[in-house]
């Protein structure tokens, strides 16, 4: 699990691993949703069944057809009787089939009454003999389950294999809490806090990546730099507050924007900068963008519109074999588009010869004295 890349990579690592160490042909974890009162599946391991998916979008179930989810799980061990515990599930008579009880006992299914019925129908539909079910505890309370099964003949699970369930139930938890915490410290480090957006973090990695698709595979890799025009006014007389609300208006602005484009990274990258990165749109497609981007910032209110540069693997900009080279030509579409207080964005390649756009992004314009304090720590 800690090996995982992703916490749906970590769950099914634990699914696979506990069917194997259970000798079971399928185990699956899921989730209790409580706002919605479901048990989700994040994940099937091993041998599906017709109409089963590893990692299924909407399979659910009412938590009301399991009752020992809400009721055991929660008011027993939850209110501090007992421990979380494992039970045994079956659909041959005579096995040590039932619901491993808290008293350590089986209960025939054949007896029970809700939960039981849903399990066993479910069990038979499934082609499936056996189960045992462990209750995943995260933080204290209950927060999904481990389910292992095996074929119809197979030795049934047996009180000690509950037993052992329920351990790797509690190692598996340890290991999706560990992975939460890990992908809320990648949140923080990759998440501007103000806008919510990604961060300069955030483009350098994705950037990196792209770039490295560019020249393995020729995709094409667009980066849209822009500079929100007026912030240090709204700051100096309105205050910070109101600045910041500019930015965050911005950012909203950005993000829709963005969506129009699948698969867009919107990041703040400090200060009143901001960008758009794509990977596959054709450059025209993104110009589009960058002109609605600029035409809605023209609209907010206290702010002074946007300063947008452009600049696409997709268009005459001559070869890109760096981030670093990319992000020199839109930044210098930008500063030129900022000189010319342009409503539209500049466009690298396309306004003026493209070796006068190189040549401006292997050296860019020195800045007047007047702005050369904003522009100080400023990207390359």
């Amino acid at each position: 699990m800690a090996a995982a890349q992703s916490p749906l990579d970590s769950v099914a690592a634990a699914a696979e691993r506990a069917r194997a160490a259970l000798g079971g042909t399928f185990a699956a974890i899921s989730a209790w949703e409580r706002g919605n009162g479901r048990l989700r599946v994040l994940v099937n391991a091993g041998e599906l069944a017709e109409g089963e998916e590893r990692y299924p979008e909407d399979e659910s179930y009412p938590v009301h057809d399991f009752p020992e989810i809400a009721e055991f799980l929660h008011e027993e061990w939850a209110g501090g009787g007992h421990g979380p515990r494992a039970w045994v599930e079956c659909v041959e008579d005579g096995a040590e089939s039932g619901a491993y009880g808290l008293e350590g006992t089986y209960r025939h299914l054949g007896a029970a009454t809700g939960g039981g019925w849903e399990r066993v129908a479910a069990l038979r539909r499934r082609g499936r003999g056996c189960c045992v079910v462990a209750p995943i505890v995260l933080h204290g309370r209950a927060w999904g389950e481990l389910y292992v099964a095996r074929p119809p003949g197979a030795p049934a699970f047996d009180r000690t294999d509950a037993d052992f369930a329920t351990v790797l139930a509690a190692v598996a938890a340890a290991g999706i809490a560990q992975t939460e915490r890990l992908e809320e410290v990648r949140r923080l480090a990759f998440t501007d806090p103000l806008t919510g957006l990604g961060n300069r973090r955030a483009v350098d990695a994705r950037l990196d990546e792209a770039v490295e698709r560019h020249l393995a595979e020729g995709v094409v890799v667009s980066l849209v730099v822009c500079d929100l025009n007026g912030l240090k006014r709204v700051n100096d007389t309105l205050g910070h507050a109101v600045g910041d609300r500019l930015l965050e208006r911005f950012g909203s602005v950005l993000s829709l924007c963005g969506a129009m484009l699948p698969g867009t990274l919107a990041a703040r990258l400090g200060g009143d900068e901001f960008c758009l990165l794509t990977v596959g749109p054709t450059a025209d497609e993104v110009v589009r963008v960058a002109d609605e981007l600029c035409r809605r910032a023209g609209g907010l209110e206290l702010g002074e519109g946007v300063a947008c540069g452009v600049a696409s693997t997709g268009d005459p900009i001559g070869p890109v074999r760096t981030a670093r080279r990319l992000f020199r030509l839109a930044d210098a579409a930008q500063y030129r588009a900022k000189a010319a207080l342009a409503e539209k964005p500049v466009v690298a390649g396309r306004d003026g010869p493209g070796e006068a756009v190189l040549e401006l992004a292997d050296h860019p314009p020195v800045p007047p004295p007047a702005e050369r304090r904003r522009f100080r720590g400023r990207r390359e």
